[in-house]
C-alpha cells in the first residue's frame, strides 16, 4: 500500500474541527435527516442505471447518518460510509446494525484522512459535503477521491455552488435567502443559511469543474439548479 504523503504532515486541514459545532452534537444529528428531507431513492435509482449492482463497491463520502449507504447497501456487495462526525457514524452504525446490513462499513474520517482499503472502488456518492474544505483542499480531496476509484469507475458530487458570476452573487445569494425556513425543525433558517455562506467553504461550479478535470476525471452530465445555489455532476475517473 502506498503511504499516505497527508497522514505525517503538520499542515493537513482540521476536518473534525470545521465540520461545523451542530454535526458534532449528539441532538442535532438525531434531527438531521428530518431537518434535511433528504428521499435516497432518485440517487439510489440513479446509481442502479450507472450499473450498481451487487458486484460493486460503494464509498459515500461526508455520509452523515446515512441515509444514501443505508438505502443503497442492500444493492451492493460492500459499502464503505465516510465521516468525520462521531456522532453520525455512531446514528449510522446503530441503523445499520437494526436493519441487519454486514456489508456496510462506517467509517470515521474524511476526505483528506480516509484510506481506501481492499477493491477499488466502482462508484463514489458525495453530497452536501465538499463545501466545508476551502477550494486548495477541495482540489486535493478529488485527487484522492479519483485514487480510490477504479478507471472508468463512477463518481457523483452534488454540493451547495454558485453557478454564476461573482458580480450576480449577492442577488442570486439574497433570492435563496429570501426562500428560507421560518422554523429550525423543518428546514434551514435564513440565519443557518447565512452561516453556510459566511464561515463555510461553497465555491463557483466553474472552479469546481476545473478542479474536476485536473484531479482526473470526465464529467459526463451536469445539473444547475434553478436557484443558482446547487450543482450536481456524474464523473468517470480517466484512466491514466
Amino acid at each position: 500500500m502506498t503511504t499516505d504523503p497527508l497522514a505525517t504532515t503538520g499542515w493537513r486541514f482540521d476536518e473534525l474541527r470545521h465540520a461545523g459545532a451542530e454535526h458534532l452534537d449528539a441532538e442535532y444529528v438525531a434531527a438531521y435527516e428530518r431537518k434535511a428531507g433528504y428521499d435516497p431513492a432518485p440517487d439510489v435509482a440513479r446509481f442502479r442505471a450507472l450499473g450498481l449492482d451487487r458486484s460493486s463497491t460503494l464509498v459515500d463520502l461526508g455520509c452523515g447518518t446515512g441515509a444514501f449507504a443505508l438505502a443503497a447497501a442492500p444493492f451492493c456487495r460492500r459499502v464503505v460510509a465516510v465521516d468525520v462526525s462521531p456522532s453520525m457514524i455512531d446514528a449510522l452504525s446503530a441503523l445499520a446494525e437494526d436493519r441487519g446490513l454486514a456489508n456496510l462499513e462506517a467509517v470515521r474520517a474524511g476526505f483528506l484522512s480516509y484510506a481506501h482499503q481492499g477493491d477499488s472502488a466502482d462508484f463514489v456518492f458525495s453530497r452536501h459535503a465538499l463545501h466545508h474544505l476551502p477550494d486548495f483542499w477541495k482540489a486535493i480531496a478529488l485527487t484522492r477521491v479519483a485514487g480510490m476509484l477504479r478507471p472508468g469507475g463512477v463518481f457523483w458530487l452534488r454540493d451547495l455552488m454558485y453557478s454564476c458570476s461573482p458580480f450576480e452573487t449577492a442577488r442570486v445569494i439574497e433570492r435563496w435567502l429570501s426562500r428560507a425556513s421560518a422554523h429550525p425543525g423543518v428546514g434551514w433558517t435564513r440565519a443557518e443559511l447565512e452561516t453556510h455562506v459566511r464561515e463555510e467553504h461553497s465555491t463557483f461550479t466553474w472552479l469546481l469543474e476545473d478542479m474536476l478535470e485536473r484531479a482526473g476525471f470526465a464529467v459526463q452530465a451536469k445539473e444547475y439548479s434553478d436557484s443558482q445555489i446547487y450543482a450536481a455532476y456524474t464523473c468517470t475517473r480517466v484512466p491514466r
